[in-house]
């Protein structure tokens, strides 16, 4: 539901179909998503937006009892941003990646908290899994970057159905328009709740293993501080989860955001947006991102990186 629960592979996920005549292609080079999928500030509002889709009850039990997010934290992170990514810079991997989570989604089934049934690959559940992209990047956007004219915020809306296709998503899933999507959401936030899988996501006392991949020395001295990392890094992800919710979202699902942190978020955001646009690509854009901004550059002229 919120991502894969098995690795993707270095460039061609796999999957058991090839490419196919029809595939959809990933948003286009020089849009806005391209802009922004890759840029470190989407590492902020990824929380958000998972918080957002685990707060509808179908997809939160499908977390719930499938997802490895509480024993593999780190790497289901990893393959959740990885796949993103493709969406966007994965040339035709895109399209491949999309067929391959539509296979891994077959299986995950079965009775929510209420005692209803649920299939992740259900129209209305896959959607609302891609829909909460939107609002939580229009949101974000707005307070890490800065806030997108109407014309790019349709265009953004445009390159996000796009999106969905790659993901299997049927056109007559999915509002066409943003007049159209508006209404939709809001109905949707009417169904939302506190699932288990929201509550711990916000949490600030779960136990979290420390990060297990990277070089011997550094994995044995983060075990070795873990106790006095763990208690700040879980505030500071509680805080831009709910921070960069979208407020309507975070009233629906009743977390509580007082002024204080308000003020506090806007004061981080201001740091944020001073900061990252003067770093050099290698640190503000994440690796997946930046190989395909420089192979569109070296594509030819009229190209946009």
């Amino acid at each position: 539901m919120t991502g894969p629960t098995r690795p993707v592979g270095p460039t061609r996920p796999a999957t058991d179909e090839g490419p196919k005549e029809t595939d959809p292609a990933p948003p286009p080079v020089g849009g806005v998503l391209w802009s922004v999928a890759g840029d470190v500030r989407g590492l902020l509002m990824l929380p958000s937006a998972l918080a957002l889709q685990v707060a509808h009850p179908a997809v939160g039990a499908g977390v719930d009892q499938y997802s490895v997010f509480r024993t593999d934290p780190w790497g289901r992170g990893e393959r959740s941003l990885r796949s993103a990514l493709l969406w966007v810079y994965g040339g035709e991997g895109a399209a491949e990646e999309g067929r391959r989570l539509r296979k891994l989604h077959r299986t995950i089934q079965g009775t929510d908290a209420h005692g209803r049934r649920y299939h992740a690959l259900t129209p209305a559940n896959y959607a609302w899994v891609h829909a909460t992209g939107f609002p939580v990047y229009q949101h974000g956007l707005r307070l890490l970057h800065r806030p997108l004219t109407e014309a790019q915020e349709r265009r953004l809306y445009a390159e996000w159905l796009q999106v969905g296709r790659i993901l299997g998503i049927h056109d007559r899933d999915m509002p066409r328009t943003i007049e159209e999507f508006w209404p939709y959401y809001r109905k949707m936030l009417g169904e939302l709740e506190a699932t288990v899988v929201l509550r711990e996501l916000v949490a600030t006392d779960q136990p979290v293993p420390p990060p297990d991949r990277g070089p011997l020395p550094l994995r044995l001295l983060l075990r070795a501080l873990w106790p006095m990392i763990l208690p700040p890094l879980a505030r500071f992800r509680a805080f831009v989860t709910v921070g960069l919710m979208p407020p309507d979202a975070r009233e629906a699902v009743g977390l509580e955001w007082t002024d204080d942190q308000e003020r506090r978020l806007r004061r981080f955001a201001r740091v944020v947006r001073a900061v990252v646009p003067v770093l050099p690509e290698r640190l503000r854009y994440l690796p997946l991102a930046r190989e395909a901004r420089r192979e569109a550059r070296l594509s030819g002229p009229g190209r946009r990186a």
